[in-house]
């Protein structure tokens, strides 16, 4: 028990401790971006036509934020780092020091002034709306055709506030990002979304089935939203050095670079008169992309593994301390009291919260509040154990009470601590019962890992999510992500089954009065 809990201790000491080295380089200078939002900026597997590297992968991001973002660090004397995070961890990410900028696209929208400062804009962005090439609002030319239309936008953007001015529409509750608004598109749940041009002839181009309309009478839009700007800390000097390298980009100049890289953007079209099968599409896909699922695939499985593992070891552990007998000594006895307290709010807090949350509250919130630069992979994986101990430790004290008391007596009678009795007699049964419960939260954990892309971790979702972006076919990605998931839960599942047959002797019972003890004391 004793190494076990020297373990545990090494193990968040490290997560503290080795965080440190992710602190800023000078060398670098690290913008926050999706990459998944082209033209704005985008993933891909190599560096041609000027992609930069995107930290702590082997892929590359390019786009006109890329672009962008490059004749600042070139005019700054610094390497360009693209951090790739989802777009509600740009801001946490940027207050907390995770990185330099935010360069993706965004808007200086007032409610986001009060977070942090933009710099002068480096595009203006023209409201659209994206319709079916084949639906009932295809030939709409104003507001007011969108009578009755289901209509929705990216939430967090100021797309939301034009869906007010569709008086007549139908406004469903605003969506994650661009692709989950695609994805809806084209299965019916939504008649139309709100965008800017360059993403909605990325879209058109892409896809046939999509089509961008400008409206006219369009929308009323503010100066603050339809500019795009460089976010930075309040606090940041370097705003000056960025307006700077703005101010050298005429406008004619800014509309050249977007078309460039409309043009350049990596995307399969999906023009043909002939369409293959839904099947051929996935298999595809696959062929194509299985690096990007392999790397996703071994992220979720690191951090999966790993935090079940620790996860139950933290479980065991509470569950032993929290059924000890009371202390003797009065000051054990209190310290034994207050453990027990700490325990329990520990237990009841990462059971009564969402995991995306403790993710966005112990990666950022703990760089923001105390300086501590944690590794974001070794983050993912403390997040998960913790969050399993929590629920693991309740198991086991389920486990723990479900054992015979005539057992406890019994151990107490021949001399037995409660340590040896907990070593010797109950865990070897506890660790058989609570197997089925352990892998179950094993499954779970390789399912919840898809929320850590909000810390910036590339795992299975997060990289099928940007195949998605790219290639179109959102049905076809989330299918290969989907069968990937299976395999890997299918996989697991009959593994623990294995060995909870294996397990299964002839000389193993919880019986009180049949348990074979290999060891008594001399008494």
């Amino acid at each position: 028990m004793k190494k076990v809990l020297m373990t545990l201790l090494v193990f968040l000491a490290s997560v503290f401790s080795f965080g440190q080295i992710v602190q800023a380089d000078d060398h670098y200078l690290r913008v926050g971006m999706e990459a998944a939002y082209a033209p704005f900026n985008w993933t891909q597997d190599d560096k041609s036509n000027g992609a930069v590297p995107i930290e702590g992968t082997t892929q590359y991001a390019n786009g006109y934020d890329v672009q962008i973002a490059k004749k600042i660090a070139d005019d700054m004397g610094k390497e360009l780092l693209v951090v790739k995070t989802s777009w509600t961890g740009l801001i946490p990410a940027l207050t907390s020091g995770k990185i330099d900028m935010i360069i993706a696209g965004m808007s200086p929208t007032e409610e986001r002034k009060l977070e942090i400062a933009f710099s002068e804009s480096y595009y203006t962005s023209e409201p659209v709306v994206v319709v079916s090439a084949d639906g009932k609002y295809a030939n709409a030319t104003s507001i007011a055709d969108f009578a009755g239309a289901k209509v929705t936008a990216q939430q967090g953007v100021w797309h939301v506030n034009l869906l007010t001015q569709l008086l007549e529409a139908n406004i469903q509750t605003p969506m994650g990002d661009f692709s989950q608004m695609r994805q809806a598109l084209l299965s019916g749940v939504i008649d139309a979304y709100i965008s800017e041009r360059p993403e909605a002839m990325t879209a058109e181009t892409a896809n046939s089935t999509f089509k961008m309309l400008t409206l006219d009478p369009g929308f009323e839009v503010a100066e603050s939203d339809a500019a795009i700007a460089v976010g930075l800390r309040k606090d940041d000097a370097r705003i000056v050095q960025v307006n700077d390298t703005i101010s050298k980009m005429t406008h004619d100049e800014q509309v050249a670079l977007m078309d460039d890289m409309i043009s350049k953007q990596p995307m399969e079209k999906n023009n043909s008169g002939e369409e293959p099968s839904f099947f051929s599409q996935v298999l595809n896909i696959f062929t194509k992309n299985w690096k990007q699922f392999l790397r996703g695939t071994g992220m979720t499985l690191l951090i999966s593994i790993v935090g079940t593992v620790v996860g139950t070891l933290i479980g065991l552990l509470i569950g032993v301390f929290r059924t000890a007998p009371k202390a003797a000594n009065k000051a054990l006895a209190l310290a034994q009291k207050c453990l027990g307290w700490f325990l329990n709010v520990y237990i009841e807090i990462f059971r009564g919260t969402p995991m995306i949350v403790q993710s966005m509250v112990i990666y950022y919130g703990t760089a923001q509040a105390f300086g501590i630069n944690i590794d974001r992979t070794l983050a993912a994986i403390f997040i998960v154990s913790i969050n399993t101990g929590a629920y693991m430790s309740e198991i086991v004290r389920g486990g723990i009470f479900a054992v015979d008391k005539g057992q406890f007596e019994a151990a107490t009678a021949l001399g037995f601590t409660h340590g040896q009795t907990m070593r010797k007699i109950v865990l070897p049964q506890v660790i058989r019962n609570i197997l089925p419960a352990t892998g179950n939260e094993f499954v779970i954990n390789i399912k919840d890992t898809s929320v850590l892309n909000v810390i910036s971790v590339v795992e299975l979702y997060f990289s099928g999510n940007t195949v998605a972006t790219q290639t179109y076919q959102y049905f076809q990605t989330f299918t290969v992500i989907a069968i990937i998931y299976f395999i890997l839960t299918f996989t697991v599942t009959r593994i623990l089954r294995a060995i909870e047959k294996r397990m299964d002797v002839d000389t193993y019972t919880t019986g009180a009065n049949q348990m074979q003890i290999e060891e008594v004391p001399h008494v």
